[in-house]
This record gives C-alpha cells, structure tokens and sequence, in this order.
C-alpha cells in the first residue's frame, strides 16, 4: 500500500523525490511546481520540495466542520494542518505550490480516483465520470522569468503603460476571501460581485511608475479595460507554477471529447463512499 501512494505522488509531480522523516506522524516530501524559484535564497521551500504529514481523523474533523464550510476556509484549515516543513510560514506559499500540496493530500488521504458528475458540454445532460487524479501534471511554464523578489513587469496592449505585479501566496489569498465575504455583507442587496478587482488590485503594486495604493485602487476601478485585464490575467496565468487542473472529458452519447477543469472545491476531498 504504501509503495502505491508513494507511486501516485510520483506521477502527479514528475518522479518527485519522495522520503520519509522521523515525526510522530507519517509524512511525505513532494515536490513544488515552482521548484522553488519564486523563494529567496535561506526559505524552506527555495530547494523545491515541501513536507507534508497524511491526513488524519484530525483532518477529517476539519472536512467536516460546517462552521469552517460555512465560512468558506475549510480547506485553506485542512492545508495549514498538513503542511510540517520545518521553520516555514504557510502565508509565504504561493497559490500553485498550495494547489500541488492539496492535490497530493487528496491522493495521499482518498487514493487518487476522483468520482465527479459533469455536464457533457455536447449534449448537456449529466454524466458520471472517474478522474485519474494520478495523471495531472505541473503547467509548463518558462522557470527562466521567476524571480525570488516575486516583482514582474507587464505592458497594457491599448496604451503601452506598463503595471508591476507579484504572484499571489497563501496569505494573500486569505485575506482576499475575507475582503470579498466583508463587501458582499455591506452590498446584500447589489448583484455585483468585487472577486475580480479585489484580486487585481492585491496583485497589482505599480501603474506606470506610481505605486501609491489609493491611486492604484482607483486605476483598477475605473481605468484597467476590459481588454487590457484580459491580456494581463492571460500572461499572470502563462507565468504562474501550478498544476494543469484538466482533465479529457469524453461523452458516452456522442463520444466526442474535449478538455475540461476539474472541478477543485471542498467535494474535491470527499470520495462518494464518505460518510
């Protein structure tokens, strides 16, 4: 059994380097699809491999905790409580080293089959399929434009101006969920949703040399077209390590096939068999 979960583990991140190390729990290393380079030299993660302990009934209790659901941090509680690396702050992890370290506890905790039902994008009726989780890759990405400084540069396609930005991590990500959970309770009754700007804006540090964040709130808002977002989520997304979360879906009724997302979400760590 434990020569199968350290095969998985393997498969999902390009033959990592899997050990063991002395804990009071059973822990695995794997390996980051930023191999590190996004780290400053002296950070736990900059070798490119982070350590991570199985999952528990403790982390089960997590899963199941509907006031963690509710509050939509179930599973940024159940990433905290399986990360161990020695001396490593988990606000610093970036969000695709954070998706590879999910991906790895849910194959290390529920095997790597992954029972979903997708709506065939042919046909448009529901279909049952099994995920090979085991199968996902890390992105291809140019390592040769990661930074530890996590500082890059784009220029905006309409007018040449060129905005600095830096890679999302963990702590961010947090305190973006908490800013849209606050803005939503204020405008209940507005059906406009702020996840777009908010993310922009915690991303963007500099507009054509300005860096006062009053200004680049503003910018976001009223000046970043639509067009320009567009280009700019584009290339944060050629650039970033992560997994490709995609799977080959193919339709019982016409056997057609087509590359879909899978779907990443609390269901994600609860196999059909679960109570």
């Amino acid at each position: 059994m434990a020569e199968m979960t350290n095969k998985m583990v393997e498969d999902i991140m390009e033959q990592p380097k899997v050990t063991q190390k002395t804990f009071d729990f059973p822990t695995e290393v794997v390996e980051l699809p930023s191999q590190g380079l996004v780290y400053p030299e002296g950070h736990p993660l900059r070798k490119g491999t982070i350590e991570l302990k199985y999952m528990t009934a403790k982390e089960e209790d997590i899963l199941a905790s509907q006031n963690l659901i509710k509050k939509g941090v179930v599973l940024d509680k159940l990433f905290e409580s399986v990360v161990v690396e020695p001396g490593l702050n988990i606000d610093d992890v970036y969000i695709g080293d954070k998706n590879a370290i999910l991906l790895a506890t849910r194959i290390l905790g529920y095997g790597a089959d992954y029972e979903v039902e997708i709506t065939d994008p042919f046909t448009g009726e529901k279909q049952r399929t099994v995920i090979d989780l085991s199968k996902i890759q890390t992105k291809d990405v140019d390592f040769e434009k990661l930074n530890p400084k996590n500082r890059y540069t784009f220029t905006l396609p309409s007018n040449n101006k060129e905005i600095e930005f830096r890679l999302l991590t963990h702590k961010d990500e947090v305190e973006i969920t908490k800013e849209i959970q606050a803005l939503e309770r204020l405008n209940k009754n507005s059906s406009l949703a702020s996840d777009v700007t908010t993310r922009l804006r915690y991303m963007i540090t500099m507009v054509d040399g300005n860096s006062d964040r009053g200004f680049i709130n503003r910018w976001v808002q009223n000046q970043f077209l639509a067009r320009d977002t567009k280009a700019f989520r584009a290339y944060v997304k050629d650039i970033s390590p992560d997994m490709d979360m995609r799977f080959v879906f193919v339709s019982e009724i016409t056997g057609e096939s087509e590359a879909l997302d899978i779907p990443f979400g609390i269901n994600f760590f609860y196999p059909s068999n679960w109570l």
